[in-house]
């Protein structure tokens, strides 16, 4: 598949029908033994699906997805997973969608073009307030997934932010990305220099001091609170849903498998 070259200053490739694919979602979350739970933000209520293991001590792994509306890939991605029902024995929590009003409207920020994803330190948004008050009813999590696209990249890439020093998943991830997506081997990527093509480490622990940067994503609030193992995974917007779909299905794959293989330190 080629680049489609649809993109100019902003997403203009493939919407999705939320709604029908949050319901499909939902169906198949449902036939697969999950349970269904939502949290108030704003008007609107989030969706979060729970599977738990059959072993008490398995690890915890958390999946979110729809955070930015011109991403439509993530949601897709979300209900594929589903419905191929192929998981790790782990203990799991799924967000399809934490930005609806964007996805329906092909924006980036939310209903007052808000992007929640900077966001998680000064909650001006109702979801982003919705969403941590249920996180910190939750668990620590062992492995946090975060799904996302790139407008701007040339290809696939991830984001890890690891201060424990765990073994990396970046590197599986993208081998095993490569054969269906293009990775992208740019210097720089989003501003900021990648040491190995498609992988980028921004924050260096301990000497990272998060309460110096104004705005939090996602990725550091759960980071610094749920979770120390963490990836936001980059699709290439500019290239085929389908292909972008199932990069983020690949990328999540390989990263379960891999971590709930591995022994426990």
């Amino acid at each position: 598949m080629k680049r489609l070259k649809l993109n100019r200053d902003g997403y203009f490739g493939e919407r999705i029908d939320l709604d029908a694919t949050l319901a499909d979602c939902q169906t198949q979350a449902k036939r697969h033994g999950w349970t269904l739970e939502e949290f108030p933000a704003g008007h609107q209520n989030l969706l979060v699906f729970h599977r738990p293991s059959s072993n008490a001590g398995s690890k915890r792994i958390y999946l979110s997805t729809g955070m930015h509306g011109d991403e439509p890939a993530g949601p897709r991605a979300a209900l594929r997973l589903l419905e191929e029902n192929l998981w790790p024995d782990a203990e799991l929590w799924l967000l399809p969608c934490l930005n609806p009003d964007g996805i329906r409207a092909n924006t980036r920020g939310n209903a007052e073009l808000i992007d929640i994803n900077r966001d998680y330190r000064h909650f001006r948004t109702p979801e982003a307030r919705g969403h941590v008050e249920w996180l910190k009813r939750q668990p620590n999590f062992d492995l946090t997934l975060l799904l996302h696209e790139d407008w701007e990249s040339h290809g696939f890439y991830c984001y890890e932010l690891n201060p424990d020093g765990e073994p990396s998943l970046a590197e599986a991830m993208i081998e095993a990305v490569r054969p269906i997506c293009p990775i992208d081997s740019s210097e720089v990527i989003d501003g900021r220099p990648s040491l190995h093509p498609g992988i980028l480490r921004p924050q260096e622990w301990p000497d990272f001091k998060p309460l110096e940067r104004p705005e939090w994503p996602e990725a550091l609030w759960l980071t610094m609170n749920r979770a120390g193992h963490n990836y936001t995974l980059e699709a290439p917007s500019d290239w085929p849903l389908a292909m972008r779909v199932n990069a983020l299905v690949t990328a999540v794959r390989t990263a379960m498998e891999r971590y709930c293989a591995a022994p426990v330190r």
